[in-house]
């Protein structure tokens, strides 16, 4: 490591894209989503105006992209509205969807709405296994009807394969599967351990072994369907030697609005203790990003402890991510401890190493299910 002299403080580049959260509301009850445990009712959602001044703000921020997402987003009955507004903003349009929602007539809204892509998530390959993870019998099916509608509909189609203990063996499948219903992209991305992921995670966190295979899998695709398919690969934290740039640093390309209006620098920032984030239906989004200090307290790296201070990777992995560092030792201050460097590693290679041998039962996201399942009951892998 070098010794650096700490950056001084620029003006923000504005954010590349707005992931925009439009309800917690969900068919599926999948026990690794990113939504809080606290989740959001349909009642105190943004409303079509609110969401369509927010995406108004973000063009004349500089955001070039618009991302719907929730829960569901396709539980929004307006969501064709939103489309066409991005569509008019000039911003690139990307449904992330669960596809359980999506028929002819939807999709069909959709394109004239004026949406550039879709991308689909999978619990997994195996449909019994994967209605099982979406606590929705039928999922599965209907996922694949959803893939072969977008295809057919000429629109670019990434898949996302959610990667735990329970299915790691089967990302050759899931791959061979990417290929025949020729998707563009696929993403293979272990799970993340934040919000409903975190409570879950001695029933997700797969084996340093299960890790090894996955990586081999891909590495290999990677090699054999170059030019044909793009393959992203998202690896868990709990093995690992350096930290992952989380959101690409935070508050430096991407602003979340949650359903019900607040606007953090990630989808799990709302943990954090000590932070109150603006609400975009009070403070314009481009107060938020360039003077909000929960947007300023960790951009950048005047902030970082040592080692990071001193460490040549600091604009590499930006001190990694400030809600796992929370999640790990108390102290969002602190460096990640999925560095080797960070004083804290040993916390993470402990829920490696102990991770249990018989998976937990999954405790579904359902309101009220965190806070009920405080026993879950155990299961074979």
């Amino acid at each position: 490591m070098n010794a650096i002299e700490p950056t001084p403080r620029r003006a923000a580049e504005p954010p590349l894209g707005l992931i925009l959260e439009l309800t917690h509301r969900c068919p599926l009850q999948c026990p690794y989503c990113s939504n809080p445990l606290e989740l959001a009712r349909a009642s105190a959602e943004l409303d079509t105006a609110s969401w369509c001044a927010v995406m108004e703000q973000g063009a004349a921020l500089g955001a070039l992209q618009v991302h719907f997402t929730g829960g569901e987003p396709m539980a929004r009955k307006d969501l064709p509205a939103l489309v066409r507004r991005a569509a008019e903003l000039g911003l690139y349009s990307n449904l992330i969807t669960s596809g359980v929602l999506l028929d002819p007539g939807s999709i069909a809204g959709l394109i004239a709405a004026g949406i550039d892509h879709i991308q689909l998530s999978f619990q997994d390959i195996d449909g019994a296994a994967g209605d099982d993870v979406a606590g929705l019998s039928g999922a599965h099916a209907r996922k694949l009807q959803a893939a072969e509608l977008i295809k057919s509909s000429g629109l670019p189609l990434t898949l996302n394969f959610v990667i735990q203990r329970r299915n790691a063996e089967r990302v050759p499948r899931m791959l061979a599967l990417a290929e025949e219903l020729g998707a563009g992209r696929v993403e293979i991305a272990h799970v993340q351990y934040y919000g409903w992921g975190l409570r879950n995670r001695a029933a997700l966190l797969p084996s340093r072994e299960q890790l090894d295979f996955t990586t081999e899998v891909v590495e290999a695709a990677r090699a054999r369907l170059k030019g044909r398919m793009v393959i992203d690969y998202v690896v868990p934290d709990y093995y690992a030697r350096r930290p992952k740039a989380c959101m690409g640093g935070w508050a430096r390309r991407e602003m979340v609005i949650t359903p019900t209006g607040k606007a953090m620098p990630c989808h799990a920032a709302d943990s954090l203790p000590g932070f109150a984030f603006a609400s975009v239906t009070e403070v314009s989004l481009a107060e938020i990003w360039h003077a909000d200090p929960a947007f300023l307290r960790f951009r950048g790296t005047a902030w970082m402890p040592e080692p990071c201070q001193s460490c040549d990777r600091r604009e590499i992995d930006w001190g990694g991510c400030r809600c796992q560092a929370f999640a790990m030792t108390g102290d969002p201050e602190r460096t990640d401890p999925a560095c080797a460097l960070s004083p804290d590693h040993a916390l993470m290679q402990a829920v490696a190493f102990e991770r249990p041998e018989i998976a937990p039962a999954y405790v579904y996201r359902r309101i009220g299910a965190a806070e009920a399942a405080e026993a879950p009951v155990e299961a074979a892998d």
